[in-house]
């Protein structure tokens, strides 16, 4: 070989060694001196962060590397990005004007969690595919659920199954483990979910089971049912063999203040039995969902709003009916605490409570009720829950935080706050302002706990190897801006979000950026 050739060797050799280096030590993006809490519970530690690609490629020392993009952190936290557990996201987040999810990007979520409370897509595949063919702005895991589940094999029918029904619920149970889902949710105030005896979900549930999936629920009753439905949700995972996971625990109703404390013994008992429970919460004294399901027996709902119509005239369910829906209503202040956040027939009760609405059209808090039954029902929120017990649910180490929220753009009603405001709210106000908890475990019970509870293997921590899902706040501006009397409100002091290494969020604007994946359980 001549010396010009053994030289251009050489120089080839070189500059391949010196690609190799530069391409290691390079990375994309260098979040430099913040306060990191990694998730786990521990305390923050100023350190840098660096992501290459989709990944965390080191958390800590960082000196060797070389940065893209350098952000300095200084007075910031950096933590994972936030995991809702329980949103009710399922159609929205396919459409083009929601699909971005600003409303949970902009309080650090990166995941959120569908097919909760019974309700959602049962064909998983065919949703998965959709959410990775027209992009999210953040991840999405996918729960069968069992009410759609039930409702798709027979109806809203109030009995139980058949063998060829219970047969086929159970094979588009198999189907839906085998295509990703990461457990079952039930709703179980709800139709069809409610119709289920204990016996049936167990079925679907050791299926479930079989494929190391979750059971979720939103149990059978949260006010003075709530020790016996816990105990049901308890049964159905020791039958199925599953982890169970109790959706926005709570103690609903003033008379039943305090219960909740009983709860978590029961529980507490259960787990140090060997079993695995959890829960999750959000951290507001008030719920939501429909007045139908609030106020009205469930078997009034069997068939459907012209069916309800019906009993409502019938000579004998009627006062039936009303019996019980005069007695829901004197629990509840007789409509003081059933605020309206939207109905469409009468955009001017929006924002106001049954009892208001009533002494403004000088007629009773049931009759109101009665229109909306009769007029294709409402969307309600209920003041319902302790401040004291809600403060004692949050300090938990198996309660996770989630929204029960859905993906939303600002408009004319006057949704619960917590589509807006929940994780800011727990990070900011509880835990940074009211030292209710420590930060440490306000941002575990956001990141490494609900990813623990779910199975996500490489979400959840802040460390090198995981992917990059990554939130930057301003701890003394990180808050909730959303409010009952302002719920379109978007969470303030949050600086960068990263979504598989992806900017989302930049300097406290959004990107535009969809970067979210369907995220697929693997066996």
């Amino acid at each position: 070989m001549s010396r010009g050739m053994n030289g251009l060797v050489a120089l080839v050799l070189v500059l391949m060694i010196y690609s190799t280096a530069s391409s290691a030590d390079r990375v994309d993006v260098l979040l430099k001196g913040g306060a990191v809490y990694d998730g786990t519970g521990k305390a923050g530690r100023v350190a840098d962060v660096a992501i290459r690609g989709d990944k965390v490629v080191a958390v800590g020392e960082t000196k060797d590397l070389t940065p893209d993009w350098t952000i300095d952190c200084t007075g910031l936290v950096v933590c994972p990005g936030f995991i809702d557990l329980h949103s009710h996201s399922d159609g929205v987040i396919l459409e083009p004007a929601t699909r971005a999810n600003l409303n949970f990007l902009l309080q650090g979520c990166t995941t959120v969690v569908t097919g909760n409370c019974g309700s959602g897509p049962v064909d998983a595949k065919t949703y998965y595919d959709k959410v990775d063919r027209l992009g999210a702005g953040t991840n999405i895991a996918h729960l069968l659920p069992q009410g759609s589940l039930r409702s798709e094999v027979m109806g809203s029918a109030l009995r139980k199954p058949t063998d060829a029904e219970q047969g086929k619920m159970l094979k588009l149970a198999e189907a839906a483990m085998t295509d990703g889902v990461w457990g079952m949710s039930t709703g179980l105030i709800y139709v069809p979910s409610s119709y289920a005896e204990t016996e049936e979900i167990a079925a679907i549930a050791d299926v479930v089971g079989k494929h190391g999936g979750i059971y979720a629920s939103h149990i059978r009753g949260e006010g003075s049912e709530l020790l016996a439905a816990v105990e049901e949700a308890l049964k159905i995972g020791q039958i199925g063999k599953t982890p169970v996971h109790i959706s926005h625990f709570k103690a609903s109703g003033h008379e039943n203040w305090g219960l909740v404390r009983q709860a978590v013994k029961r529980i507490e008992e259960a787990r140090a039995a060997g079993q695995v429970v959890t829960a999750d919460q959000y951290p507001y004294n008030a719920s939501s969902t429909s007045l139908d399901a609030t106020i009205l027996p469930t078997w009034t709902l069997e068939g459907g709003r012209s069916a309800l119509v019906k009993r409502l005239d019938d000579p004998e369910t009627g006062p039936r009916i009303r019996t019980s829906v005069t007695n829901s209503l004197a629990k509840k202040y007789n409509g003081e605490v059933i605020r309206i956040a939207r109905y469409s027939p009468r955009p001017d009760w929006v924002g106001l409570n049954l009892l208001e609405i009533a002494q403004r059209e000088k007629r009773e808090p049931i009759d109101i009720a009665y229109d909306i039954f009769r007029n294709g029902g409402a969307q309600i929120v209920h003041f319902s829950m302790s401040p004291d017990d809600v403060e004692y649910v949050m300090g938990i180490d198996w309660v996770a935080t989630a929204s029960d929220g859905r993906a939303y753009l600002p408009g004319p009603d006057k949704p619960h706050p917590r589509s807006y405001g929940t994780f800011s709210r727990k990070v900011g106000y509880y835990a940074i302002e009211r030292r209710t908890v420590t930060l440490e475990h306000a941002i575990r019970s956001a990141t490494v706990l609900p990813a623990q509870i779910l199975g996500l293997k490489d979400r959840g921590e802040l460390k090198a190897g995981a992917l990059a899902d990554v939130v930057v706040f301003a701890p003394s501006e990180f808050r909730d801006a959303a409010t009952f009397d302002e719920p379109h409100r978007y969470s303030r002091g949050l600086k960068f979000v990263f979504v598989n290494g992806k900017a989302a969020v930049a300097d406290g604007s959004p990107t535009g950026g969809l970067f979210g994946r369907a995220l697929r359980r693997q066996k």
